[in-house]
């Protein structure tokens, strides 16, 4: 029974150690992917953070309750966010502005800094009939029709 119990034993720490390697393996993987990811959408730098209530309070034309929440979903307040999409399209700034957009609103270059990033935001706003239903966090900010 001795023996027994040890075998089995033997092979539950085996079996877990096993189990750690590919757990910590897959871990390495995903951490290297998320980093590749990173790397490639890096268009505006290492991440800076602003005053959100100080960004949006630079237009008055819209709901400033909308455009913190907005923006916070959007870039946490960090003014070099930028993120791939799954259409290969990449999103940059504070309001997360579509590189399909700049060249209608910043010359063609990614918005990265307040300036710029706001006239874009301020522009894809116009753009949907002075709301933020062009931004997919509307929704989850209750934002999608209002000013």
């Amino acid at each position: 029974d001795t023996k027994k119990f040890s075998h089995s034993r033997s092979r539950s720490m085996s079996s877990s150690s096993s189990s750690l390697l590919v757990l910590g393996l897959v871990a390495a993987l995903v951490l290297f992917v998320a980093h590749s990811e990173a790397a490639y959408c890096n268009e505006c730098g290492s991440a800076s953070y602003t005053d959100i209530n100080a960004a949006c309070s630079q237009y008055s034309g819209w709901s400033q309750e909308c455009c913190r929440c907005i923006a916070s979903h959007e870039s946490g307040g960090n003014i070099h966010a930028c993120n791939k999409n799954t259409d290969g399209s990449l999103d940059v700034g504070l309001w997360q502005i579509n590189d399909r957009n700049w060249s209608s609103c910043s010359g063609g270059s990614p918005p990265c800094d307040v300036a710029s990033n706001l006239a874009c935001a301020k522009k894809v706003w116009a753009w949907g009939g002075n709301t933020w239903r062009f931004w997919s966090t509307c929704s989850a900010c209750g934002c999608c029709s209002r000013a």
